[in-house]
This record gives structure tokens, sequence and C-alpha cells, in this order.
């Protein structure tokens, strides 16, 4: 009898490991629908500037600092977040901030000021800081052994929100202005739901796989700690200068645009939307490769690459301007999902914070650049300040400097040792 009961032991546990190293894809695709709804919400905000810009006759730092807002409030409480999940596991933190995010469209769809905008784009962001780090792990909880891949779907579904920025800006909001932005809270509602039932999953897949308590003394050696310690910050610091250059494309290029060659709102939004399917590519096909030539590979090239076509856009006539920034998109952001998952194979014991990181302090990060962009356009002129942008790509030589993967493969197999 004891030995039947042991059999049973071993056999469940056996099954429990193999889950482990399956990818699981019905999770993967899940879980990237409500980062395509998430992100859609947030994409709002953008979309909506231009009406906003006129109605309420905003300057460009104004419309800058909104979307100061709503990132800087991301941003700054994903890590946290992220830390107290690592600590306590709180699978219902996912249908929690989508009702946040409710709350922030409804506010955003019948604002009557400009301050009131402001307020909605914090519950917005507060929802959005809630989502990423416990979405990202359940991304790394189903991925089995391909990482790469499985946050290439996750990441991927955002992506595809946020370039339907264009589309809802010609479709919804020049139509409808900005009340079109009630449409929105059927989106975050059907999210709402679905996270409920990826929660369920999370919960029980924490009973069959409780996390591990790792030991405060680790096997890493002081001198490592202090390796990843500055690969970390390098990473972080790439990413910064990754979505400072996204966001200068994303919001203030559709104003070149305009300026330079007198199209409409409209036509310059067509131009962002298929920057925006280029990013969800790249950022697709970006983790499935870095599977087999190595994230660093793909990090490195992912920033060098783009340098090019950076310092064409601001001289391209319209069609090509068009075909640069396919290529743009496409090639800065293959490296975006590599980068989480580089991140969290540095440090594997704290996903949650390392996920609130990369995805949180970095987009913050660029958000604050977004501000100072539209502040330096103010004084100076769109065109001289977008010339200086096309440099902030060769910045990502530096990723030259980062460890090699086997490296990061010792470092944190000394550390869970």
């Amino acid at each position: 009898m004891q030995t039947e009961t042991t059999k049973t032991i071993g056999l469940s546990k056996g099954l429990q490991q193999a889950d482990q190293k399956t990818t699981l894809y019905r999770i993967l695709l899940l879980i990237s629908i409500v980062h395509l709804f998430n992100d859609t919400i947030q994409a709002i905000i953008p979309s909506i500037l231009p009406i906003l810009k006129n109605k309420m006759e905003l300057s460009y730092m104004q419309a800058g600092a909104i979307i100061f807002t709503l990132n800087i409030t991301a941003s700054i409480l994903q890590p946290p977040i992220g830390l107290y999940s690592d600590r306590k596991r709180s699978p219902y933190l996912l249908p929690l901030g989508m009702v946040l995010t409710f709350i922030g469209v409804l506010v955003l769809a019948l604002a009557p000021s400009y301050w009131m905008i402001l307020l909605s784009t914090i519950f917005i962001g507060i929802g959005s800081a809630v989502f990423h780090p416990e979405a990202s792990r359940v991304a790394h909880m189903a991925a089995g052994k391909k990482r790469g891949l499985a946050q290439s779907i996750f990441q991927v579904g955002g992506n595809f929100g946020q370039s339907l920025a264009s589309l809802m800006t010609i479709l919804i909001f020049v139509p409808f202005g900005q009340f079109g932005a009630i449409w929105f809270t059927v989106v975050a509602g059907s999210a709402i739901g679905i996270q409920l039932y990826i929660s369920s999953w999370y919960k029980n897949r924490l009973k069959l796989n409780p996390p591990v308590k790792k030991q405060a003394n680790t096997g890493m050696s002081n001198l490592n700690r202090k390796r990843v310690t500055l690969t970390f910050v390098l990473i972080l610091f790439l990413l910064f200068v990754r979505t400072w250059y996204h966001s200068a494309i994303s919001v203030y290029y559709p104003f070149q645009l305009m300026e330079r060659f007198h199209l409409s709102l409209t036509q310059a939004q067509i131009y962002i939307f298929v920057y925006g399917v280029a990013v969800a590519l790249g950022t697709f096909f970006g983790g499935p490769l870095s599977d087999k030539l190595g994230r660093k590979n793909i990090l490195f090239f992912s920033m060098v690459g783009t340098a090019p076509f950076a310092f064409l856009l601001p001289h391209a006539t319209p069609f090509w301007a068009f075909v640069i920034l396919i290529f743009n998109g496409f090639i800065l952001m293959s490296g975006w999902s590599v980068t989480v998952v580089y991140a969290q194979e540095l440090v594997p014991n704290m996903i949650g914070t390392v996920s609130g990181l990369t995805t949180g302090l970095s987009f913050g990060l660029g958000a604050l650049g977004a501000v100072a962009l539209g502040s330096l356009i103010d004084a100076y002129s769109l065109t001289s300040i977008l010339n200086l942008v096309s440099f902030l790509p060769l910045i990502g030589l530096l990723g030259y400097f980062l460890p090699s993967d086997q490296r990061v493969k010792e470092w944190s197999s000394s550390s869970s040792s």
C-alpha cells in the first residue's frame, strides 16, 4: 500500500514537471488577447490626443504631459507591484487591474476638462501597472522551454493593440470625438472576463507548483552580483533609448507629416498604423529568433540595425517614409520581447520585479523623454528635434558589452544553487 502511494506521488510530481516543460499555447493566446485589449485602451490616449489638442487648445507641452501622466503612472507602480507579487502570489490582481482601467476609460469619455483627462489617464495607468508584471509572469509560467516564443506571443498582443491607435483616430475619434472612448468600456469588460479564467488557471497552477522560497545566501559571488547589477542597469538604459525613439516616431512624427507634406490627420495616422504593425511583427519574430540565434545577438542587431533607417526618415519623401517606417519598426522592436526574457534569465528568482522594471520603468523613462521632446519642439522646431532623435539608435552599440547568453546562464545557475 505504501509503495502504491509512493508511486502515485511520484507520478503526480512527474506530471507537474512535464507540465512545466510544456508550452501552453492556450494560456499564452488568452493572455496575449488581454494584452491586446489592455494596450488598445492605452492607445486611446495618443490616438485621441490630436482631437483633445484642438478641442482644448493644448500646447505640445500639455499634449506630451498627457502621455507622460499615463506612462509614468504605470512605470512607477509596476516594479513595486512586481516585487509584491514575487513575495505573495496574487492571481486575482489581473482582473482587479482591468476594473481600474474600465473606470479610467469611462472618465475619459465624459471628462469636461484637461485635468479630468489627466485623472482618467492615471486610472488607466494604474490598471496597466497591475496588469503587466503579473501577465508577464503568466507568460513565463506557460512558456515551457520556449521562453522567447512565449514572451513574443504575449508581447505581440500589446504591440497590435498599440498599432490600432491610428485606426481608432480615423474610425472613432475623428467622427465621434472624445465621447467615442465610451465604446472601450466593452473592451475592458471583455478583458475582465478573460482574466477571471486566467486567474483561475493561475491559482490552480500555484496549488500544483507552489513557489519555492529561496535562501537569502545564494551561491553567487559578490563579483558576479555586481556584474548582474551592471548588466541590468545597461539593459534598462538601452530600453529607455529604444522607448524614447519609439515615442518620438509614434507621437510626434505624424505632426511632421502634416506640417511638412500637408497631409491630413487621417493620412498621417495611416503611416503610424503601418509602423505599428511592423512593430508588432518585429516583436513576434524577435522572440523565436532569439531562441535560435541568441538573446544578445538579437538585442544588438535590433538597435544598430535601426540606425541607417533612423537617419533617413527625417529626410524621406512621403513614399520612402512609408517604406522606411516598415523596416524601422520591425527591426527596432524585434529586440523588445527578447530584452524582457534576457532580463528574466539574468535574475530568474524575481520574475515579477524584473518584468515590472523592464516593461514599467523603461516606459516611464521613455515617457519622460516624450515630455522633454515636446518641450524642445516648442522651444526650437519639430524638424530639428526629430533630426536629433535620429541619432538615438546608435547608442545601441553599447549592447556589444552585454554578457553572452551562456554567461547569463552560468550566473543564474550559481544564484539558484
